[in-house]
């Protein structure tokens, strides 16, 4: 299937663009891009952005392979640091380091804020990341050891349609623990099996294609 000509001065991705030619989804894709598609954070973005407290990445290594991820904190945890740039503190967590590993070989990462509280809309952040070991405009806890600071190249609604509306329940929140029974120890048992049956050498999903797919 051949791009349709001129794709790379548009918005949107090769792929979208092809898919939209081939499904006739073409003039609605490109209302959608008109009037909700900006490189930059509006003001209500902003607002927006400050009041969450938890957002979506997703990332991919060098080779295409992707992850997502959840990251959560106070409101306001990711810091606007002006309408083209975005940060958010990084923890000691497991020592995997999934997320930043990938955004070391591969900046681009895609953001998603979801309001299942309130505004029930979701709010795409996608652009260029990289890993920063400081930002002292930024006040933060001890807890905090680097920092990830993404471009914004675009930013996007997501709609509300079906979005649940969930409550907030008070709970008592163990930010920086290391304690395993509060991070959720076992629970998928996954020790329990590998106890069980072990398993001489431990790739990640990918490793174990057959060859050729």
């Amino acid at each position: 299937m051949d791009a349709p000509v001129g794709v790379d001065s548009l918005v949107g991705s090769v792929g979208e663009r092809m898919l939209q030619q081939a499904y006739g989804t073409r003039e609605r894709a490109q209302r959608f891009y008109d009037t909700q598609v900006v490189d930059r954070l509006s003001d209500t973005m902003t607002r927006f952005i400050g009041r969450q407290e938890m957002m979506f990445v997703s990332t991919a290594d060098a080779d295409g392979r992707c992850d997502s991820t959840f990251r959560a904190g106070p409101p306001g945890f990711v810091s606007v640091l002006n309408e083209r740039q975005v940060a958010w503190p990084e923890y000691r967590g497991n020592g995997v380091m999934a997320s930043l590993g990938n955004i070391a070989v591969n900046g681009n990462a895609g953001l998603l804020f979801v309001d299942f509280f309130e505004d029930l809309i979701g709010l795409h952040v996608n652009g260029r990341a990289e890993i920063v070991e400081d930002l002292p405009e930024i006040a933060t806890d001890r807890r905090c050891v680097r920092w990830v600071r993404v471009d914004v190249e675009e930013a996007y609604i997501h709609c509300r349609k079906h979005i649940p509306l969930l409550a907030k329940v008070p709970r008592d929140r163990s930010w920086g623990t290391d304690d395993a029974r509060r991070k959720g120890g076992d629970y998928f048992e996954v020790r329990r099996r590998a106890a069980a049956e072990p398993v001489p050498e431990r790739r990640r999903w990918w490793q174990r294609r057959p060859a050729g797919r």
